[in-house]
């Protein structure tokens, strides 16, 4: 596969609000690998000023809500520059799988169709500056059903299928598709998780270096290791064990 050189190359980064991200995670560790500029992107501007002030013309925040049509446009007009897309924005319902169907919309809105409508967007943006990079944020929930996270791991699931998709689709531009399938990490968005979590540093370092040697799938800690290696040798007993567990 394929290595990226991440010196010096422009990227652009979604959900990067939370200051305990995963998103801000990636940005970071892109910056100390030596990227020129992050697009750093969040609902508000304002949300992101901590990261311009602290790494100055290195980061540009861009207004993007990854559900608007009208809003990934401005963000291509915006970035015309980007190398590297990561599609990281993500949201978590704690719902069953026969109970709110809303809240299960919502999430395939922000977790599969955000994903499909960015990667479609900036397509010819990479293909004009090389061929690029494709980073989608998944969840070791795409090959797991959690019972706390139903729909979340549905959409998950959806958006593992679309990114090998995306990579049969975008090799002939020179584009390379990654996805990263972390397990419970130590954000906002899983402190209600009752399991080990890791630091979303981990998360960021794993990305890097998966860039670096051309590695395609990403497992970034113990827990993603182990439940995907559960998984592949035996998915019905992965399966039956989480149901006993709900």
């Amino acid at each position: 596969m394929t290595r990226f050189e991440i010196q010096n190359t422009v990227a652009l980064v979604t959900g990067t609000n939370k200051p305990r991200g995963i998103g801000r995670a990636i940005v970071e560790e892109l910056l100390a690998a030596g990227a020129a500029k992050v697009y750093a992107t969040a609902r508000s501007k304002a949300q992101l000023q901590d990261l311009v002030d602290r790494h100055g013309d290195r980061v540009v925040a861009i207004e993007l809500d990854v559900t608007d049509p009208a809003s990934i446009r401005a963000a291509v007009v915006a970035a015309p520059d980007v190398a590297l897309l990561v599609n990281n924005s993500g949201l978590a319902v704690m719902a069953d799988g026969l109970g709110d169907v809303d809240g299960a919309r919502r999430e395939m809105d922000v977790n599969y169709f955000g994903p499909m409508q960015l990667t479609n967007a900036f397509a010819p943006v990479l293909a004009q500056n090389g061929g690029g990079a494709v980073v989608n944020t998944l969840s070791i929930a795409s090959h797991v059903n959690f019972a706390t996270l139903v729909t979340y791991s549905a959409s998950k699931a959806a958006a593992h299928s679309l990114t090998m998709a995306q990579r049969r689709e975008l090799a002939a531009q020179g584009t390379r598709v990654i996805g990263v399938y972390p397990g419970p990490i130590d954000t906002e968005m899983a402190k209600d998780v009752p399991m080990e979590k890791v630091p979303a540093d981990t998360v960021g370092r794993a990305l890097v270096e998966a860039l670096r040697n051309g590695v395609e799938d990403v497992f970034p800690d113990p827990t993603a290791q182990g439940l995907y290696g559960q998984w592949r040798d035996d998915p019905k007993a992965v399966e039956r064990a989480m149901a006993s567990a709900s």
